[in-house]
């Protein structure tokens, strides 16, 4: 990407932040770069644009993180990548969660709020682990949102420190309401990972269009997408994907 436009995606993913993304002018971007107006639409043709662009690198490694998870094997396992890989992307796109809290109507109209809604969805499900009920859902969920609360409140403490701070008060979450080991292993350490996906065999990364619709129809009447998943062969990720399309 050429200077320009970078320059305009850092002032904008700063005033959004501090300003709300709706409280932002083009005019506003434009005069913090110290471009005309004209210029700044010549690089982006509107704000919707430019906040896809600063968005798509955070959604985009958070599907990664998630589906990497997801294939290390044993419930715990997942468990732990899924947080750890959720909280390592929140402290690397920091700033851009932070704008999006920032005006959380954001979550709810934005192009990007199909994805990420997916993702805090697919999050959920992989922390709260096959089998469970109604009640350690619940738990589950309260623990995924309390992931990204801290790195917008405590922005100015060190991430490295943060991070260990935050998957501490996971753990210690979890464990209370038994759905996870008090002392779970290392997540850095070898495990054993999932089926393989794609081209050389096990799940397919895709779907056909019937079996999409074999999955929309089978969550419209009350199946979860974990089961979804394991009848059609795909990763809980893809099946996902497909219900949010």
């Amino acid at each position: 990407m050429s200077a320009t436009p970078q320059r305009i995606l850092t002032a904008s993913r700063a005033l959004f932040a501090e300003r709300g993304y709706r409280a932002t002018s083009m005019q506003a971007i434009a005069d913090q770069v110290g471009i005309t107006k004209a210029a700044l639409y010549y690089h982006f043709a509107s704000k919707d644009e430019l906040l896809r662009r600063l968005t798509l690198p955070m959604l985009d490694e958070l599907e990664s993180a998630l589906a990497e998870a997801e294939a290390a094997g044993d419930p715990e396992t997942v468990r732990w990548r899924a947080i750890e890989g959720y909280v390592d992307v929140y402290l690397r796109h920091r700033e851009t969660l932070v704008m999006l809290i920032r005006d959380m109507t954001l979550l709810v109209e934005a192009p990007v709020a199909d994805r990420f809604r997916t993702s805090i969805a697919l999050a959920n499900d992989l922390v709260c682990g096959p089998g469970a009920g109604l009640e350690q859902r619940v738990r589950a969920a309260q623990v995924v949102a309390g992931l990204g609360d801290p790195v917008v409140l405590f922005r100015t403490v060190p991430p490295d420190q943060l991070r260990n701070l935050i998957i501490d008060g996971a753990r210690v979450l979890l464990a209370s309401h038994g759905l996870a080991q008090e002392n779970p292993a290392p997540a850095d350490r070898a495990r054993p990972r999932g089926r393989p996906r794609g081209r050389n065999g096990g799940r397919p990364a895709a779907l056909t269009e019937s079996q999409a619709r074999q999955v929309r129809d089978l969550y419209a009447s009350g199946r979860p997408v974990s089961e979804i998943a394991e009848q059609l062969g795909v990763s809980r990720a893809t099946a996902y994907r497909c219900l949010k399309t």
